[in-house]
Order: structure tokens, then C-alpha cells, then sequence
């Protein structure tokens, strides 16, 4: 087969695998047929594709504007992937003439629009997370002598799922404004004052320097008691703690310490006139506790073997007050 036929042949197998170009679409559309307003009627579906193009790609790639609180934020239209199909948008109007009952009414076609829901909603989520504040629960700093109260404070935040659905309905109608308020929506404090005074109805303090146990009750002081507190070598332990026993007329259980000489390791009952718990006792941590004495000269001293000492109508009078889980202060 001579050269130049064989190239013939190539030439058509090369055309024949390439797809078709898309044909010109020269139907016209009907009268009385506009899209978001603009008259295409008389307009081939390609010359209306072109000019919807021109004229409205701009306009619909607009941002949304979201106003929460005093700030504003933007969604893009690239970000939120819209797309205005025009030719889509100049059939949809071809056919919306054909298929009117009656072709003297006039009839508007929406434009053409998709976009993103996930990213959308990826967006809403990114604005929530920057306007949420947190509540602020309401908190206690327990000292001494006083019990400082810090408020509480509500937060804030929004729906995202509503601030997406209503982005989307934006972005679905052309004319819908892009630019909209997004409501808060309160965050309530988990703890607020009022909690305060009900969970911290009754704390105790002990103030070694200066001998004295303050107790508090709905946040105030109501009761100061004279004690004694640990001499030096077995001093009474600094920190946070909670009264965790409650006796009357306690028994003794003599710690094996070299300080309790021949009664080390015994129990002595309650009431007996060696046992140095008079009265009732209140217990702290680790052996140590609030307990009345009988050495009411010891009291304003650093007298004890680590416990809290009382006069004994002191310590009856305190123990009727505290219940068990009653927080402790030792500074």
C-alpha cells in the first residue's frame, strides 16, 4: 500500500477513537423565560449559556457572611465548593418553556447551583470552635481565716448544624441572602455560688500559729475555738483533709511510739481517766484528730502529740456541727 494511503487509513482511525465535540445547541427558548430575573427568551441554549455565564458567575461566587456576636465570618465560595453550571441553567430555561400549561405565563428558572454540605459543615465546626467560651464554674479558695468565692460565668456557643443548614439554604437559592446572624446558645456552669454554699456547707480550718480552729458554715465563719496543736518533733500535719470519724468518749489505741512509754500498743476505753481523748473525737488522717482534753491549761500551746486539742464543752460543742466528709484546712 503506497505511504500516502496509509497515512489516510491512521488518519481516520485517529478521528474515528476521538470523542465527538460537543454539537452547537441552537435551540431557541421560548418567550416569557427568564433565569433569576434575566430574560434569555429568544436566546439559543448556547448563547444563554454564554450570557448567564458572563452575567451571574460573578454575583453567585460571592461569600457568605455569618455575624456571631460582634464578629464576622466568611465561607468562600471556593471553599465551599459552589459551582454555577450555566449551560445546565439555559436547558433547564429551554425546557421550562416548552413544558409551561400555559405559554403566556411568564416563568423565572433558578440557576444552577451545587456546592459542598461536608464542607459546609466542616466550615460551621471551625467557626463554632472559635466562638465557643466556655462557662466558668463557680470555685472556693479556702484559707485560714477566710473563704474567698469566685462567680460563676456562663459561656457561650452556636448550632452548627443549624449555621450549616442555614448556609446551605443560602447557598441552594440565589436569592437568599448571603449574609445572615447566627443565634448563641447559652452554656450553663456546672457549679455556680449557689452550689458553692451547698457543697461547701461546712469546712473547718486550723490555724497553728495562732491556735485556732475557725468553723465555717455556708462559706462563714460562725464558730472560733481555742486549741493546742502539735509540739515540736510531732507537729500536727499541714494540708487538706476531711473528717473521716466520728466517736463519743472515744477509745485510745496507744501508737507504739517511744513518746507512750509503758502503754504502747494498748487500748485504753473511752472515759477512763487515763485515756487523754475526753469527750468526743473527730478524725483527720493518719491517727491524727480533734479531741477534747482534760489539760485545758495546754490550750494556745504547742502541747499534743500531733492531734487537735479542745476544751472539752468546746469539742462537745463542735462535734454536733461537723458531719463526716467535712473538708479540713491545717496551715
Amino acid at each position: 500500500m503506497p505511504a500516502r494511503l496509509v497515512a489516510l487509513a491512521a488518519a481516520l482511525v485517529v478521528l474515528a477513537a476521538a470523542p465527538a465535540a460537543r454539537a452547537a445547541d441552537t435551540r431557541v427558548i421560548a418567550p416569557g423565560v427568564s433565569v433569576r430575573g434575566l430574560d434569555v427568551s429568544g436566546r439559543t441554549v448556547d448563547d444563554a449559556a454564554a450570557f448567564l455565564g458572563g452575567y451571574l458567575t460573578g454575583f453567585l461566587s460571592r461569600n457568605v457572611v455569618v455575624q456571631v456576636g460582634g464578629r464576622e465570618h466568611k465561607l468562600s465560595a471556593a471553599r465551599a465548593k459552589l459551582a454555577f453550571d450555566p449551560l445546565l441553567t439555559a436547558k433547564r430555561a429551554f425546557y421550562a418553556g416548552q413544558g409551561r400549561p400555559d405559554p403566556n405565563v411568564p416563568v423565572d428558572v433558578p440557576p444552577a447551583l451545587t456546592h459542598s454540605r461536608r464542607a459546609v459543615r466542616s466550615w460551621a465546626a471551625s467557626v463554632q470552635r472559635r466562638v465557643t467560651r466556655p462557662a466558668t464554674d463557680a470555685r472556693v479558695r479556702i484559707t485560714v481565716r477566710h473563704i474567698y468565692r469566685t462567680h460563676s460565668r456562663p459561656g457561650l456557643t452556636i448550632d452548627p448544624r443549624a449555621m450549616a443548614d442555614a448556609v446551605d439554604a443560602s447557598l441552594n437559592d440565589s436569592r437568599a441572602p448571603r449574609r445572615f446572624r447566627q443565634p448563641t446558645t447559652p452554656l450553663r456552669p456546672k457549679v455556680t455560688a449557689e452550689d458553692l454554699d451547698r457543697v461547701y456547707g461546712t469546712i473547718i480550718t486550723i490555724d497553728r500559729a495562732n491556735f485556732t480552729l475557725r468553723l465555717f458554715k455556708r462559706l462563714r465563719v460562725v464558730r472560733r475555738y481555742g486549741i493546742a496543736v502539735g509540739m515540736a518533733g510531732l507537729d500536727t500535719p499541714a494540708g487538706q483533709y476531711a473528717i473521716n470519724d466520728k466517736q463519743v468518749n472515744p477509745a485510745w489505741h496507744v501508737p507504739n511510739s517511744a513518746w507512750a512509754g509503758s502503754l504502747a500498743g494498748q487500748t485504753i476505753p473511752g472515759g477512763a481517766p487515763n485515756n487523754p481523748l475526753k469527750a468526743r473525737w473527730l478524725g483527720v488522717a493518719n491517727g491524727v484528730g480533734i479531741h477534747g482534753t482534760a489539760e485545758d491549761w495546754s490550750i494556745g500551746s504547742r502541747a499534743s502529740h500531733g492531734c487537735i486539742r479542745m476544751h472539752v464543752a468546746d469539742v462537745i460543742d463542735l462535734f454536733r456541727r461537723v458531719p463526716i466528709g467535712t473538708p479540713v484546712l491545717i496551715r
